[in-house]
């Protein structure tokens, strides 16, 4: 069952809110509007959804994340009309962050530096502008040193945030400012001291599919390493643990839950353990990430595919 009661009759499909019930309402509102639509109603709706999810630092990151990339727009305006808020600025600040992420550059580096600074100012407590301002310096290819006070404060109010869990482990990679082995010291670090069911859980595993990749997209013994990939005695522990746990009903709890499991379908369908993704696909619930599945394609006919093939 869903963490939010949602019914799993639902053809597969794209879900940005995942099982978020309260989040996929506001965002059905938001691709309803007509042009610039009814904006006080639109904030009102985002505002309040944003206050119900205070003090739960990793959903409200969420709802934050998934609101800024459905409507900048509406973060910029509601910005403008409320310059004080904690809620627009840090929505402001994370529209500009992700759209850097597409672009590979932010418009203006100082000011959205800015605006997650003053939504930190005004949020003390809250640590998805500091989540922010990490992704900012990251999309800029600062340094370590500048990262770590930056960190420091994130680690202050939410230890195990996945979002900043993630951030920093495309910077560490060699598509960012690090290396192979930088990236493997620092999960080593992560994995010897992180607590089960915590948000970042997901890392060992998003690390091991995002490798798959490298060696699929490579030539040679690379190529002929991937094919046996899943077989590799570390990477068939991380799978029998990982199937082990995140299936089972209540066992992950976070926001992006479903995002965790749609990534172990898909490391059990290409490692041919059919039945075990098949018990992963369900409790997907048919809700599809773009990744990993965009990888080899469309990411909705991607998962049909492979669920079909699994039973």
């Amino acid at each position: 069952m869903a963490l939010f009661g949602r019914r799993t009759a639902e053809a597969p499909r794209l879900a940005p809110e995942l099982d978020d019930v309260a989040l996929g309402r506001v965002l059905r509102a938001l691709a309803g509007a007509p042009g610039a639509g009814p904006q006080d109603i639109l904030v009102a709706q985002a505002e309040r959804l944003l206050r119900e999810a205070n003090g739960d630092w990793d959903r409200r990151g969420h709802r934050v994340t998934v609101l800024a990339g459905a409507a900048p727009s509406l973060a910029r305006r509601w910005r403008l009309k409320h310059p004080r808020s904690a809620d627009a600025l840090v929505l402001h600040a994370w529209a500009d962050v992700l759209t850097a992420r597409l672009t590979g550059r932010l418009d203006d580096a100082a000011a959205t530096r800015d605006t997650c600074r003053r939504a930190a100012e005004a949020a003390p407590a809250d640590p998805t502008p500091w989540v922010a301002l990490l992704a900012a310096l990251c999309v800029e290819g600062r340094t370590s040193a500048e990262l770590t006070p930056v960190w420091k404060e994130i680690a202050a109010r939410d230890p195990w945030n996945r979002e900043a869990y993630l951030t920093i482990f495309v910077h560490l990679s060699p598509d960012g400012q690090g290396s192979q082995a930088a990236r493997r010291e620092f999960l080593d670090d992560v994995v010897t001291v992180m607590p089960p069911q915590m948000p970042a859980a997901c890392l060992p595993l998003t690390a091991a599919v995002d490798q798959y990749h490298r060696e699929l997209a490579g030539s040679g013994l690379s190529a002929l390493v991937a094919a046996r990939y899943w077989e590799q005695p570390q990477n068939t522990r991380l799978l029998d643990r990982t199937t082990a746990q995140w299936p089972r009903a209540g066992h992950l709890r976070h926001a992006a839950r479903v995002a965790d499991l749609n990534l172990l379908a898909y490391a059990l369908a290409k490692a041919g353990r059919t039945a075990e993704a098949r018990l992963a696909f369900d409790a997907t619930e048919n809700l599809v990430c773009p990744w990993p599945w965009q990888v080899d394609g469309d990411p909705v006919e991607r998962y049909v595919h492979w669920r079909g093939r699994c039973g």
